[in-house]
C-alpha cells in the first residue's frame, strides 16, 4: 500500500517548522517540508533530523505557479496522490501600517492569489479522506470589514471565486488610485491589505469546501493564535510549537464531518459570518 503523504507550504522556519516537527511524530506517511529557499529548506530538514525525524524536502515558491505545477507533477509521479494539504506559507511587511500599492498586492498574491493557483495543480491530487487547513489569522473574520457592499457579497451562501477576486482587486484599486477608506474596515483600516487577504482566504475556504462537496474532503481554516514568529514582528504570546497544535488537531484527530468551519486557536469553531463579533485582528501594527 503506498504511503500517505503530507505537504506543508512555507515550513523552513516559525510555525510551518512546528507543523512538520508534529506531524513526523504523528503522521503515518511521508512529510514534505516546502519552502522557496532551497538552503533554508534543507538546513530545517537537518535540524528534524537531529531530532531523529525524517522529512522530504521540496522546493516550492507558492508565488510561482511553475513551481506549483513542478511540485504537484513530482508528486503525482512518486505517489500518485496527496493526503494532507497546510497551506501556511504567507508574508506581512511591518514597514507600513498603510501599505504602497506594490506591497498590498505583494502580500495578496502569496497570501491569497497562490491558493487559487495550488487550487489548480494540487487539489486534483487530494484523495478520498484528504484533509486541508488553510492557516490564517484574526485578520481573516469577516468582522474585519465594514464595506456593507463586501459584506453582502461574501456573506453570500451561492459565493463565487470571480466574486472573492472582485472583492481583492476592489480593494487593490483603491489602493492604487488613492481612494483607499479606512472606514471600509475595523481599527482604522490598519495593514488592510492583510485583512483583506486572509478574508479572501477564508471566503475561498467555504468556496471550495463547497465546491468538493461531493468528495471526502475536509477544508478548513484555523486562526493558530499570536504566535512568537518573525511575522509577528518581535510579538506573540504562543510557542511555535503550542500553535501547531490547532492544526494538528484539524489534520489528525478531528471528525472528518468537520468541514468548511474556521477555528479558533482555543479549538473552538466561530461564526465566520458574523462580522458584528469582536473577533477581528489587533495586533498587526
Amino acid at each position: 500500500m503506498a504511503s500517505k503523504v503530507a505537504v506543508v507550504t512555507g515550513a523552513n522556519k516559525g510555525l510551518g517548522f512546528s507543523i512538520v516537527k508534529g506531524l513526523c511524530l504523528k503522521f503515518d506517511g511521508v512529510v514534505y517540508l516546502t519552502a522557496r529557499d532551497q538552503k533554508r529548506g534543507l538546513e530545517a530538514v537537518e535540524k528534524l533530523k537531529a531530532l531523529d525525524l525524517h522529512p522530504e524536502f521540496h522546493l516550492l515558491d507558492v508565488s510561482d505557479e511553475n513551481s506549483i505545477k513542478d511540485f504537484a507533477d513530482y508528486i503525482k509521479t512518486k505517489h500518485g496522490g496527496l493526503d494532507v494539504l497546510v497551506n501556511n506559507a504567507a508574508i506581512l511587511e511591518w514597514n507600513e501600517i498603510y501599505p504602497t500599492y506594490e506591497a498590498a498586492k505583494r502580500n495578496i498574491e502569496i497570501n491569497y492569489q497562490s491558493l487559487l493557483s495550488i487550487e489548480k495543480w494540487l487539489y486534483p491530487l487530494l484523495t478520498d479522506g484528504a484533509r486541508v487547513v488553510n492557516v490564517s489569522s484574526a485578520c481573516g473574520h469577516l468582522s474585519n470589514l465594514k464595506n456593507k457592499k463586501w459584506l453582502e457579497t461574501l456573506q453570500k451562501k451561492d459565493l463565487t471565486t470571480k466574486e472573492i477576486n472582485e472583492f481583492v482587486e476592489e480593494y487593490l484599486g483603491s489602493v492604487r488610485n488613492g481612494t483607499f477608506n479606512k472606514d471600509d474596515f475595523a481599527d482604522e483600516g490598519k495593514h488592510a491589505e492583510h485583512r483583506v487577504s486572509k478574508t479572501a482566504m477564508l471566503a475561498l475556504t467555504m468556496v471550495q469546501q463547497r465546491k468538493y462537496q461531493n468528495k471526502n474532503i475536509s477544508i478548513n481554516a484555523v486562526h493558530p493564535g499570536h504566535v512568537k514568529t518573525d511575522m509577528a514582528n518581535g510579538g506573540g504570546d504562543l510557542e511555535a510549537d503550542e500553535a501547531a497544535q490547532t492544526i494538528l488537531y484539524l489534520i489528525m484527530d478531528a471528525s472528518p464531518n468537520l468541514k468548511g468551519v474556521f477555528m479558533w486557536h482555543d479549538k473552538k469553531i466561530v461564526d465566520w459570518y458574523d462580522y458584528e463579533g469582536d473577533y477581528y485582528c489587533k495586533d498587526v501594527w
